[in-house]
Order: structure tokens, then C-alpha cells, then sequence
């Protein structure tokens, strides 16, 4: 399984790895793209780590095409759900949760790069750390069909999971033993989602 490699410093036999590993990424990424707290990048990222270390040449691919698939019906099963709360009368949870993550500052950006755009900007929002979620408000604000939106996400979903595999690859190929390169994937992405949040709160605090 790709995820318990980082406990022990072998990799699973092939057999073990499809009918365990792969739907399991596949539910990982699919549940973190519909609750954006769980860090699918670093799950990417380390799928490719041990995909790298296996000799069937067709892992790193299946792994890219899970992320990709996965990442794709999260996101448009999200915007589906905010287009229901935009219809609804009252609202939804799952809209207000969206609003909650998408600080005025950064949606006011999404829409204007939106305006500027159209549904390009979408590709871009997947690879910037905490951006998919203001662009996504701001395309059910702005009344985007989901038909529209999901022309605009799928090279977006395509290019995400090209990128975060890109960095399990480079962890995978610096060390031996696939477990090392796991945690210096996870390590590397995470870093990399975490760094604009932690700049924001320092500006935030050095302004007067």
C-alpha cells in the first residue's frame, strides 16, 4: 500500500499495490478535494515515491491518472454542492464552509483574475497553495455553469497531480529506500502549502 511504506523500508509486492494502493489514493484525494483539510499533495507525492521505486513502468502512470481522476469529481462534486446552496433559499453548510476558507482578500483576487481569465485561472488555483477554493467561490458567485467549470478544471486537475508527482519523483530518486523519500516528499509539500498562510499572518502582524 503507498501509504504504509513510510513505516517500514520495503516496497509491497505489485498485486498488493493495485488492490490496495491505488483505491485507496484514489478515496484519499477524492475525500481531500471535497474536505480541503486533508493534504492530498503530500498523498500524491508520496504515491510517487514508491511508484518510482517499482519496476512495472506503468505505476507512475496509474498513480498520475488516480490523483488526476480523483482531484476531478472531488472538485466538480463540490461545485455541484455550491451550486445547490447557491439555489437554495437559505443557503447550504457546504457553501458557507467555502466562504469561510476564502478570505475576502484572496476572493476578491479570484474574481478579478476571473474577469481577466475566464476559466483559465482555474489550472493556476490548483498549483498555488490555498488558491482552488477562493477561484471556486468566486465561479459560483459569478454563476459559472458546471458545465463551464469543468471544462476550465480538468487540465487544472491534470496539471496538479503532473506537479505534485513531479516533487515524489525528485524524493524518490535522492534516496534508497522508499520510505526516506516519503518523508522528504511530505516534508517538501507541506512546506510549500504552509508558507503563504505563515507569510500572510507575518505580514499581518508586522502591519501597524
Amino acid at each position: 500500500m503507498f501509504l504504509g511504506t513510510a513505516a517500514g523500508t520495503g516496497v509491497p509486492p505489485e498485486s498488493t499495490q493495485q488492490a490496495i494502493g491505488y483505491p485507496s489514493l484514489f478515496l484519499l484525494v477524492l475525500i481531500g478535494a471535497l474536505v480541503p483539510v486533508v493534504p492530498t499533495g503530500a498523498l500524491v507525492s508520496s504515491a510517487a515515491v514508491v511508484a518510482f521505486h517499482h519496476t512495472a513502468p506503468l505505476s507512475l502512470v496509474l498513480v498520475f491518472a488516480v490523483a488526476a481522476f480523483a482531484a476531478y469529481l472531488g472538485d466538480l462534486a463540490l461545485y455541484w454542492l455550491g451550486q445547490r446552496g447557491m439555489r437554495s433559499k437559505n443557503g447550504s453548510r457546504r457553501l458557507e464552509a467555502l466562504r469561510r476558507r476564502a478570505p475576502e482578500d484572496r476572493l476578491a483576487q479570484a474574481q478579478e483574475k476571473l474577469n481577466e481569465h475566464g476559466v483559465a485561472v482555474l489550472t493556476l488555483s490548483r498549483l498555488v497553495p490555498a488558491g482552488r477554493i477562493p477561484v471556486m467561490l468566486a465561479c459560483l458567485l459569478a454563476r459559472m455553469p458546471l458545465r463551464e467549470f469543468a471544462r476550465g478544471d480538468a487540465p487544472a486537475c491534470l496539471a496538479w497531480a503532473a506537479t505534485y508527482q513531479v516533487i515524489g519523483i525528485l524524493g524518490g530518486s535522492l534516496f534508497r529506500e522508499p520510505w526516506e523519500g516519503v518523508v522528504a516528499a511530505v516534508a517538501l509539500t507541506l512546506a510549500v502549502s504552509t508558507a503563504p498562510g505563515v507569510w500572510r499572518r507575518i505580514r499581518g502582524t508586522a502591519t501597524p
